[in-house]
């Protein structure tokens, strides 16, 4: 059943996050035929001109689209805001080898931060985007839920936007599925019908991105090593690679070894070496406790401990799980079965049925076998002693 919206004769002016792309087009579009008041809004979050970035393009599909809906179009730069609370964050996590997801803090920090501040300036009651995702706006507070594609649902990326923004937010196409929304634009004669998605960094667009990361984090060589300690190859830096990483390893085939990929299972920072096995379903990459932490709540009071399902990487599928929440902050979750590949730095969602609970920043793990050589490779071998 679709959540209720507000009245569109009583809710003033909704300002679209207008990028130039079909899903926000179709957003305003439909809110416009819902009988709301409907101004657009194009940002531009990353200002260097490298060949990669196609915000001008993107603007101009942007304006294309609202001077044939018949909408202002406001234009607004928050690069310095996305520097500073995205992009810096972004590459500090690299730095500390582990994986971030950059459209986590996007979306809290500057969509549905900086952006609906400025949203407010211009006079706006509530804030819109093309995102697929559900809001329930209810007398407790709004309730986030996944949308009914489950194939394009953003609400992993939405977990941690504050709950008072939220409140103020509508997600035209929650029930919309892609195929329909790439119809509705055809039908409307959007010009951005069949325009393709947009894929990459958050705003930095699609590039080669171990090129990209180097320009502004220190190359720092050191040894891969098999999980017995011995030495096949050179890595560039820990910070280049993530846990169940398979290309880009450059080891082909090696003397004693069988022929089969490998794969990097853990990052031992005391020693710098990169820790590789030959198997994508190995022990060492097999998780069933880690810790998060900086969680950020949608639903509460949270139980001290309770089960819920958990996604601890965008598209996964739920995995059954108990948390128990040490603090307001931080918390301990136990999976029902092994999953793979659970990395540090990325975000662990929390899930009851359709509805977002809120989640955090996946900190240590333990694999299911751990061998003193390697210890610190990607996750701490006490950490077992310390679950539930």
């Amino acid at each position: 059943m679709r959540p209720p919206l507000p009245d569109p004769r009583t809710a003033g002016t909704v300002i679209v996050g207008v990028s130039g792309g079909v899903d926000s087009a179709v957003a305003a579009l439909t809110l416009l035929e819902r009988g709301y008041a409907v101004q657009g809004l194009f940002m531009t979050n990353w200002d260097d001109d490298d060949g990669h970035c196609t915000a001008a393009a993107d603007y101009q599909d942007a304006r294309q689209v609202c001077r044939l809906l018949d909408i202002p179009l406001h234009r607004a730069n928050f690069a310095a805001e996305y520097r500073a609370r995205v992009f810096e964050h972004f590459l500090r996590t690299y730095a500390a080898g582990d994986t971030p997801n950059p459209d986590v803090l996007c979306n809290r920090e500057i969509k549905f931060g900086v952006c609906w501040e400025y949203a407010r300036r211009l006079g706006a009651s509530w804030i819109a985007t093309g995102h697929y995702a559900r809001i329930e706006h209810r007398d407790a507070g709004p309730r986030l839920s996944k949308a009914a594609d489950s194939a394009k649902d953003q609400s992993y990326f939405l977990h941690a936007v504050d709950p008072a923004a939220l409140a103020r937010t509508l997600f035209p196409l929650g029930d919309w599925t892609k195929s329909e929304v790439r119809r509705r634009a055809q039908e409307a004669g959007l010009p951005v019908h069949d325009k393709r998605d947009s894929t990459g960094i958050c705003f930095i667009g699609e590039r080669p991105f171990t090129e990209f990361l180097s320009r502004h984090l220190a190359l720092s060589p050191g040894p891969i090593e098999t999980e017995d300690g011995r030495v096949i190859g050179e890595h560039r830096g820990l910070s280049f690679y993530t846990l169940g990483q398979r290309s880009g390893l450059h080891l082909g085939g090696r003397r004693g070894a069988r022929a089969a990929p490998w794969y990097v299972a853990g990052k031992d920072r005391a020693r710098n070496a990169l820790i590789v096995v030959q198997s994508p379903d190995h022990p060492r990459l097999l998780t069933e406790h880690f810790e998060v932490f900086d969680l950020r709540w949608l639903e509460a009071p949270v139980p001290a401990s309770f089960d819920c399902a958990v996604k601890t990487r965008y598209r996964q599928a739920d995995l059954p799980c108990r948390v128990r929440v040490h603090d307001e902050g931080s918390a301990t979750v136990t999976l029902r079965a092994p999953a793979r590949a659970v990395t540090p730095g990325q975000y662990a969602v929390f899930y009851d049925g359709a509805a977002c609970l809120g989640g955090g920043v996946i900190g240590r793990r333990v694999a299911r076998e751990a061998t003193p050589a390697h210890a610190s490779s990607g996750y701490n071998a006490t950490f077992a002693a310390e679950g539930p």
